[in-house]
């Protein structure tokens, strides 16, 4: 019930956030578009001075299934959450510092595996980040238009 809750919400998040649409039209008020690009606001992270700006194709729902857990990464601008099976809820950002293309995230539970990490590359409907904490390379698939998408492991994953 959780992983169906959360796996909910982070859908939820991204049918709210209007993103896609080249119009612009559908951008709610307030919410950063791709004129926005580059103006994001320092992290404070490391020493190098680099800004998140926009996370352009990182942009959108993204969902894996990790050591048996489902996990959905949502990015929208250069704002980021992570939803885990098992309670784990992070925000952060998404965008680039010091030349590579990073995913900053807190977790209220005090988990760090996704605390950080580096995208190793995005297209074709595919995400690869390795994230610092240990985890190592994660892959995630998009989620478009709000639907999970085809051939995700999703037998038994609200046991």
């Amino acid at each position: 019930m959780a992983v169906a809750a959360s796996l909910a919400g982070a859908l939820a998040l991204t049918a709210c956030g209007g993103g896609g649409d080249s119009d612009g039209d559908s951008t709610p008020s307030g919410a950063p578009t791709s004129a926005d690009a580059g103006t994001g606001g320092g992290t404070g992270e490391g020493s190098g001075g680099g800004s998140a700006s926009s996370a352009g194709d990182l942009e959108g729902s993204w969902l894996a299934t990790t050591d048996g857990k489902a996990v959905a990464l949502v990015v929208t601008g250069d704002k980021a959450g992570l939803f885990a099976t098992g309670g784990s809820v992070c925000s952060g950002t998404a965008g680039e510092q010091g030349g590579k293309r990073t995913i900053r995230l807190k977790c209220t539970d005090g988990n760090k595996d996704r605390a950080a990490g580096t995208v190793d590359s995005v297209g074709g409907g595919e995400l690869k980040v390795t994230w610092e904490g240990g985890l190592g390379v994660e892959t995630y698939t998009k989620a478009e238009g709000g639907k999970l998408p085809t051939g995700l492991p999703t037998a038994g994953l609200g046991s």
